[in-house]
């Protein structure tokens, strides 16, 4: 399997490409800027973007969605961020950049597929309504819903505290413990590290 993070953008997302093999399709999670950047890596193992999957629609996580021109994924109730600058904060930060609609509106335990790959949609509200979380194997890409030692921003509109932490026990802490999390931002980890060490959950 390939898997490579690309960090891109003032926020410093952390991007992920997700293939099978070199000189394939490829899944491309959370393009929030830099298209460029990103596609230095995909022509560096001749990969060919498939569709996109957006973990939420913050403008860190959507901002290059509309340059790679291909199908969008999001959780159904995020699918309004996409277009509307005011919810995905771009307004916030002097832009008004959207992105394509969603060509699929994803909900809880939905399957993603690439010939091989298989992602688990695991919706994990609290950051945004309609945040999820993509598990493969022994791999979970967390968005802004869980971070090294840390979790999601809720200050935001429509951010609730209350839900991240429920989905952060409920849904990612009854994962093995050996399951390393790629989030949004920041380095890796494992859920057992953070069981024993997130100091806010």
């Amino acid at each position: 399997m390939v898997l490579e993070t690309v960090i891109v953008g003032d926020m410093q997302t952390n991007c992920y490409i997700l293939a099978e093999d070199k000189n394939s399709g490829c899944i491309v999670i959370d393009p929030g800027s830099d298209y460029e950047k990103i596609r230095v890596v995909l022509d560096k193992h001749s990969l060919t973007p498939n569709f996109i999957v957006n973990t939420h629609g913050h403008i860190d996580h959507i901002g290059a969605n509309a340059e790679f021109k291909i199908p969008v994924f999001i959780h159904s109730l995020d699918g309004d961020f996409l277009e509307n600058p005011q919810k995905s904060l771009s307004l916030f930060y002097g832009d008004s950049k959207k992105s394509p609609k969603s060509s699929r509106l994803l909900e809880d335990k939905d399957i993603i597929e690439l010939k091989n790959l298989r992602l688990e949609v695991i919706h994990t509200p609290g950051h945004t309504p309609g945040s999820i979380c993509l598990k493969t194997d022994s791999i979970v890409f967390t968005g802004d819903t869980l971070f090294f030692e840390g979790i999601g921003r809720t200050d935001f509109p429509q951010g609730n505290s209350k839900n991240l932490i429920k989905s952060v026990k409920d849904k990612l802490f009854k994962l093995k413990e050996e399951t390393v999390i790629y989030p949004g931002h920041g380095p890796i980890s494992t859920i057992g590290h953070e069981k024993g060490n997130n100091p806010f959950v």
